[in-house]
């Protein structure tokens, strides 16, 4: 048997490890030893998604070496102990802590570090970089002294790091050199409304702003001076100016260099020296550098190729992107800025929903170039095949980016014309004909299935929507029905579920689980089963039967916030309230320290409460005429509303009594996502009814419907359903609609989502709900009536029973709150003096 080789990886990031679980997966260890040095104290970890930090992911959370991958396989790891030398005469690697290792062959897997300008002060204490576990942990303590955050930067990684600031619960500020955000990626419209979309979420834009100097004060970071003389007063400043390539070793090694740096590969990925190999960040290729981690995958596999005698290649890659940036989609692809000759522009903006697409396609309109998305980017997938398939397009380009008014999808959108060659997954090169192979010959008929059979979606996540298109399609053609089914404990979709419970009066958990289940639940089918009951017979969810099925914030009755306090939200009809109710907010507010916020649907939101304070503060806003607002459930939430004909002098109708009427009506109804409404009084279109579940707009004649909208991460606007109606027969027709939503969506299937997959679109549920084609209406009204009558506010019913009053104690046994347990605000203008001792050591021990 020959001896083995000797292969040294030189960092342990996102492409190094994926080279090495090639080689582990791939069998190649029987030829090879794999040595790998890594830098960080942690083995590679998914930098992707490294705001999750900030959402609760741990550091093992994020790790994306498999428990005893390496110990198995024979890997040496060399944790926290970074390469310095390599000696390519001996073939021989030095690091830090004076271990020699030696290679046959050595790949570099260096990625890149991040670019500080060179500004004045850029040392000062309370400035940071985002790029490591060990960064987020050093933001996240100094944070906890800081009241106001900047990020130098407005691109993606900018965008994220603003994100991470935001979620410190900082003021936060972004500050850009360019003109406008994510200039690399999107266009000035497309900037235009990126910004629009990230100052509605409380973050501050400066663009065209030169930071010449950070200013200290008393050690720390005090303020920022720009190149136009204007300053910025800031605690915390984080650099995220961009990335360079780490290529110090190959430089200190006489490697070639690409023009803007980086170790210069052929299409093989091997440097200058035959032996040594670059991938990733820090790896060029004709001078251009990729910052992705799709590329550094690819660079992985063709690596991994070169060595043991495979014939991957590379030859550049596609830049194009999509990405969550703060909630808002955002999507480049193809030729973005039209640059290729004769290129022509389909454009869309939407400014009121934050909104814009736009299609580069060729001179004679036959083939899409390439296209940027802002708000929405659902369609990116598709719009990607279209590009790299070179697909000709349909007749009218402009339908694959505005939805038609039918709701029928857009022509030329769909997987059964893309070849078999389209390639799905560019993260792990995994082609269309890939994933209809493990459908159809390996038998994977789940998506999970799928990703773990081919590793498609597995990278970025991006093509995850295609590979279910995909299946959807596949098994529609094998003819094989698609599981729908909730979960394992039960063989029933929620819609079948539904009919069970109320053909059979189950009015109980255990009782569906007995009689058309198996197991004892779990967190899916539990919360879902706990609302279809609820929108069923309407019994209190606190009841000591229906109480174990429920989630955190309905088993409260409140909404739990990060630092594991509860929100209050009172129901507010129509944004309609007194000036005594306005009064008894601000005391209860004042009363019990609360922080209080004005929300998006007209409310009050009070913030801060403990868990014992609740009932209490409960008692009192109740004395004072509220109910509760449900923020908490999947349930009807608001109906905003404008001044309408009561005080404005275009409103039409009586839009603020129409709202508190359809509010009260529904108050109370659980339904499988939360709902929202709005009545305008007029077309000027004040309370945005056009983006709700269901709006109503008033007309001379009375008022239009619509139907399915929805603001959020995805914004759609609703449909027009019926014109100028009486307000008992659009009443009517909500009742209905309403009712056959409940019945027949999906768990967490909002209403947008849930006609998106109607067949049919809003012609059929037209014939539905207005010409009863399926004969249910009366059934439906029927319902609704006894949903309407059986209400009761949930805060009254729990504070009037003394067993339901027993949940919100700390101690089962005793009533008292736990004294030794202190919350500490993390937004310093609000903290109690009480506090401030506390805050005045975290300070000095930063």
């Amino acid at each position: 048997m020959s001896k083995k080789k000797d292969l040294l990886v030189i960092g342990n990031g996102m492409v190094g490890h994926k080279f090495i679980e090639n080689m582990v997966l791939g069998g190649f260890l029987r030829e090879w030893n794999i040595t790998t040095f890594c830098e960080e104290p942690r083995l590679a970890y998914d930098r992707v998604n490294l705001s999750a930090f900030f959402n609760g992911k741990s550091a093992e959370d994020l790790s994306m070496v498999k428990p005893g991958l390496y110990e198995e396989a024979g890997i040496q790891v060399h944790l926290n102990d970074k390469a310095v030398s390599i000696d390519r005469r001996k073939k021989a690697v030095t690091s830090a802590k004076g271990k020699t290792v030696y290679y046959d062959k050595l790949i570099l897997a260096t990625g890149s570090y991040p670019f500080v300008p060179p500004i004045k002060g850029k040392d000062a204490k309370g400035c940071f970089v985002y790029r490591t576990i060990d960064d987020l942990e050093a933001m996240d303590a100094y944070a906890k002294v800081a009241k106001v955050g900047t990020v130098i930067g407005g691109g993606l990684l900018g965008l994220e790091a603003a994100n991470a600031l935001k979620n410190m619960g900082l003021q936060v500020h972004v500050v850009e050199f360019a003109p406008r955000l994510m200039a690399l990626q999107v266009d000035d419209a497309g900037g235009a409304i990126l910004r629009a979309k990230i100052e509605s979420l409380g973050v501050n834009v400066h663009t065209s702003k030169s930071t010449t100097e950070i200013v200290a004060a008393h050690g720390r970071v005090a303020r920022m001076v720009f190149a136009d003389q204007s300053e910025l007063e800031t605690d915390m400043i984080v650099f995220s100016a961009g990335i360079r390539p780490r290529d110090e070793l190959a430089r200190a090694c006489d490697l070639a260099l690409g023009n803007r740096g980086g170790v210069a590969i052929n299409e093989r990925c091997q440097t200058s020296d035959p032996d040594i190999y670059a991938i990733g960040e820090c790896a060029s290729y004709s001078s251009q550098l990729y910052g992705l981690v799709a590329p550094g995958y690819h660079m992985a596999k063709v690596a991994v190729d070169a060595l043991t005698g495979g014939k991957e290649t590379f030859s550049g890659f596609d830049m194009s992107t999509k990405l969550k940036l703060m909630g808002v989609d955002v999507a480049s692809f193809g030729d973005a800025f039209a640059t290729q000759q004769g290129a022509r522009v389909l454009s869309f903006m939407n400014a009121t929903s934050n909104v814009y697409k736009k299609l580069v396609v060729s001179g004679d309109g036959k083939l899409l170039l390439g296209g940027i998305l802002v708000g929405d980017a659902a369609n990116y997938g598709q719009l990607l095949q279209l590009v790299q398939n070179k697909i000709v397009l349909p007749p009218h380009p402009e339908d694959l980016i505005v939805t038609a008014r039918d709701g029928a999808k857009p022509a030329g959108l769909g997987v059964d014309a893309l070849p078999d060659t389209a390639m799905i997954c560019s993260c792990l090169n995994v082609t269309k004909k890939a994933i209809c192979s493990a459908i159809c010959d390996d038998k994977h008929v789940t998506v999970a299935g799928i990703k773990a059979h081919t590793k498609a979606g597995t990278g970025c996540g991006s093509c995850t929507t295609l590979i279910s298109d995909i299946l959807k399609k596949e098994l529609k053609k094998a003819g094989v029905a698609v599981n729908n089914y909730i979960c394992e404990h039960f063989n029933h979709s929620r819609q079948e579920l539904y009919h069970l419970v109320r053909i059979h009066q189950i009015k109980t958990f255990d009782d569906l689980l007995a009689r058309h289940g198996q197991g004892k639940g779990c967190e899916i089918c539990k919360p879902a089963v706990a609302s279809i009951l609820a929108s069923t017979w309407n019994e209190h969810i606190l009841s000591k039967k229906h109480l174990p099925l429920q989630d955190t914030n309905d088993r409260y009755l409140a909404n739990v916030q990060r630092d594991g306090t509860y929100s209050v939200v009172p129901r507010v009809a129509g944004g309609e309230i007194t000036p005594d109710q306005l009064i008894a907010l601000g005391v209860v507010a004042k009363k019990y320290n609360l922080y209080s916020k004005i929300t998006g649907g007209q409310r009050v939101d009070l913030f801060g409460a403990r868990l014992e304070q609740l009932p209490d503060i409960w008692r009192e806003l109740i004395a004072a005429g509220f109910e509760s607002g449900h923020a908490y459930g999947k349930a009807l939430r608001t109906v905003k509303s404008c001044v309408g004909s009561t005080w404005c002098r275009y409103g039409v109708q009586d839009s603020v009594g129409f709202a508190v009427a359809v509010e009260n009506r529904y108050k109370g109804l659980r339904s499988p996502h939360k709902l929202k409404s709005a009545v305008s009084g007029c077309a000027r279109e004040c309370a945005e009814a056009q983006g709700k579940d269901f709006g109503i707009i008033a007309t001379e004649k009375g008022y239009n419907l619509y139907l399915c909208g929805n603001g959020g991460m995805k914004p759609q606007h609703a449909q027009l359903f019926a014109s100028d109606l009486d307000e008992a027969t659009l009443i009517k027709y909500l009742d209905r609609f309403l009712m056959f939503y409940i019945r027949t969506a999906d768990r967490l299937q909002r209403t947008s989502v849930w006609f998106n997959n109607l067949e049919g679109g809003m012609d059929y549920l037209r014939q539905v709900i207005i010409e009863d084609s399926l004969g249910i209406c009366d059934e439906l009204e029927k319902e609704m009536a006894h949903l309407i009558a059986t209400y009761e506010c949930e805060w009254k019913a729990a504070v009037n029973d003394p067993e339901k009053l027993k949940q919100f104690r700390q101690f089962v046994n005793v009533g008292e709150p736990d004294r030794s347990i202190v919350f500490v605000s993390e937004r310093a203008q609000h903290r109690p003096a009480a506090w401030q001792e506390k805050s005045n050591l975290v300070e000095e021990m930063i």
